[in-house]
């Protein structure tokens, strides 16, 4: 089910006569980007920032990382976490920030998709499967996969104009 998001603009950050962008837009940006950076926070409330690649599938954002790496353990204290992606220049593009839970994945067939997924985007230098055992794999490594599903993104158009965007999505019923 595809989630739709309640769109708003805010005036205070935006260009005169600036548009909302349309979360179609945000979603295309979203399976387009080869980099993402996965803000958590340790356990003694310090900031964690690194670079993952990672895939957009059925409304949410996935990455893996191994089990010893510090955002794993930073997302075993808490959940919590922003993940950010964009062009990285001033007067052109699109940023997209995604604030929400990073929860590990363990059903078998949402890892296969993942892993379809990821290695149809990336090929070879990223690829992944699931074997029969259920397990993640990548380059004979064994990674966690997390889920993303946002609760709230931030876009900040940066072409003919600036416009900040906000997308609030509803908790889904029970």
């Amino acid at each position: 089910m595809v989630r739709t998001p309640e769109t708003t603009i805010d005036p205070r950050y935006s260009s005169d006569n600036a548009e909302a962008i349309p979360w179609q837009d945000a979603v295309a940006a979203l399976g387009n980007a080869e980099l993402f950076w996965v803000s958590t926070v340790r356990p003694d409330g310090r900031p964690h920032v690194t670079p993952v690649v990672g895939v957009w599938l059925d409304d949410a954002f996935y990455f893996s990382t191994g089990p010893e790496e510090q955002k794993a353990k930073n997302l075993a204290a808490g959940p919590h976490c922003a993940v950010t992606t964009g062009c990285n220049r001033w007067n052109e593009g699109l940023d997209i920030v995604l604030h929400g839970d990073a929860v590990p994945v363990r059903d078998v067939q949402v890892l296969r998709r993942v892993a379809d997924a990821h290695t149809a985007k990336y090929g070879s230098a990223w690829a992944a499967e699931v074997g029969d055992d259920g397990v993640f794999r990548m380059h004979g490594h064994e990674p966690l996969v997390y889920e993303v599903v946002p609760a709230q993104a931030l876009g900040f158009g940066k072409t003919e104009g600036f416009s900040h965007t906000r997308w609030g999505f509803t908790a889904e019923p029970a």
